[in-house]
């Protein structure tokens, strides 16, 4: 009951606080402020391990969009000042984790659950959906912030042919660095925050650590997938007049690549939900683990740590002293 009432009023007041920050620090408009409540409210009253991936996202997109914004400024022809995002921006990135966050709840409740396909392989590949969702937005959003300050020259992702800076689908390697790294992220405050807030048996808790791998591919795919979409269906062209690289056909516009089909928004909702592999995040950590899991069994000194809660250092200590070694 405690848990009903006090972690739904600290989400409120976390969430609250967030959203006026980030609104006095142009972070976000006065919309996606509201919408960003919202959405950090529903995540942190369900899970604080939801609202911690929601916030290493948030905290760390809004930081990279402001380093070096001279340069960005240069380049971007859309460019606001601190990255202000609108409630579209913030759902974008956020609806479809919040719908699955939301069907969690409905599921288990406000227990905060381990990944573990054999306890609940839907439970487990619902909050697997929430991880490769953010990996896949966050590896989209520092591909993006960090790839362009590059100073490789970008090559279109459908063709390799090299491109301006800031035509959509193109990508550097430090890009796709920065991708993996931002996936990263996500499943290490995954992990780390569920060590507090879940109770997993020794080998379920082992199991865990495998987010953080799985959790990187999912935001270099992410990149990837979005890098696609905007090379094929979001137009880029070259402005004579402003000398920027435009994101819509016009007179003084010349095509450098994609149809005018996706905008931004548009091209970041379909990315993350396209990935349906990164939905599957829980599950491939439960089959994938469960190999590694029999591999380390096999090792004497593990399977004694197990049984018998003994220190492994000691434990082998103990047996090679035994052997008169």
């Amino acid at each position: 009951m405690e848990t009903v009432v006090i972690q739904p009023s600290i989400a409120v007041l976390i969430s609250l606080v967030i959203a006026i920050k980030a609104y006095k620090r142009k972070s976000l408009d006065v919309t996606g402020a509201v919408a960003g409540f919202i959405v950090m409210t529903l995540h942190l009253a369900i899970s604080y391990r939801f609202g911690a991936v929601l916030l290493v996202f948030f905290f760390t997109s809004s930081k990279l969009t402001k380093v070096g914004e001279d340069k960005k400024r240069s380049i971007d022809a859309e460019f606001k000042e601190g990255g202000q995002r609108n409630w579209m921006q913030v759902l974008s990135n956020s609806g479809i984790a919040s719908v699955l966050a939301l069907a969690v709840w409905r599921l288990a409740g406000w227990e905060d659950k381990c990944l573990d396909g054999k306890e609940s392989a839907v439970i487990t590949s619902l909050i697997g959906g929430i991880i490769g969702h953010y990996s896949c937005c966050n590896g989209d959003t520092w591909s993006s912030e960090l790839g362009v300050l590059s100073d490789a020259q970008p090559r279109l992702i459908t063709t390799f042919k090299p491109v301006r800076r800031g035509t959509n689908g193109g990508v550097t390697l430090a890009g796709l660095l920065a991708a993996a790294a931002a996936g990263s992220v996500i499943g290490l405050a995954f992990v780390l925050i569920g060590f507090f807030t879940t109770k997993c048996v020794f080998d379920v808790a082992l199991k865990q650590l495998l987010v953080i791998p799985i959790a990187a591919l999912a935001g270099l795919c992410g990149s990837l997938i979005d890098s696609l979409l905007g090379a094929t269906l979001q137009f880029s062209g070259f402005c004579t007049v402003r000398n920027k690289v435009v994101g819509k056909p016009g007179p003084t516009v010349k095509k450098i690549s994609g149809l005018n089909i996706l905008d931004n928004n548009a091209v970041n909702l379909v990315s993350q939900a396209e990935p349906e592999a990164s939905s599957d995040c829980g599950t491939q950590v439960t089959e994938i683990s469960d190999a590694g899991l029999q591999k380390l069994k096999s090792f004497d000194f593990i399977n004694s740590w197990r049984k018998e809660d003994i220190n492994p250092l000691q434990r082998a200590f103990k047996q090679a002293t035994d052997r008169g070694e």
